[in-house]
């Protein structure tokens, strides 16, 4: 990454070191997780990583703190569940804003609008629409719930 890196990675690096330099241990260790899962991910592209392919590595590590969550919070694992949280909190804080379920629900319903989508038949063709929009600044899980009670289709 020393050569083309990104404004995500070079944040990465400036707070690595200043993580420990305080002797801030966890918010290191995630860090330093983040940066080995960028690295991997550039080796594997064969290409060094623009700010959108770092903002889906590093979604996709929160969505993997997230399933470690409720896996740990369904084993009575109050320990690491808290370890996951604060890990994640530190990774958040490199992604764009989320957008609220108005903000997500006023897209769906232009991009309804605009491609004349009716029912739930046409749900596949709005969430491809609608996510191309709010790129990564929705939880698919959300948009796709809002996409079902707006077309009929919610259960």
């Amino acid at each position: 990454m020393a050569d083309g890196t990104t404004g995500i990675a070079a944040r990465l690096d400036g707070d690595l070191k200043d993580a420990m330099r305080a002797g801030d241990t966890l918010r290191r260790d995630a860090i330093r997780r983040a940066r080995s899962s960028l690295k991997n991910a550039e080796i594997e592209a064969r290409t060094p990583l623009d700010d959108d392919a770092a903002v889906r590595v590093l979604r996709g590590i929160v969505k993997q703190h997230r399933e470690s969550i409720e896996q740990f919070r369904a084993g009575g694992r109050d320990d690491l569940v808290s370890r996951e949280e604060q890990e994640m909190a530190v990774l958040e804080a490199y992604l764009p804003a989320q957008m609220d379920a108005a903000a997500i629900e006023a897209v769906v319903a232009d991009v309804i609008a605009s491609e004349g989508a009716a029912g739930p038949a046409d749900m596949g063709r709005v969430m491809k629409a609608v996510m191309g929009r709010v790129g990564g600044t929705a939880d698919g899980k959300e948009v796709r719930v809002i996409v079902q009670r707006l077309l009929g289709g919610d259960r």
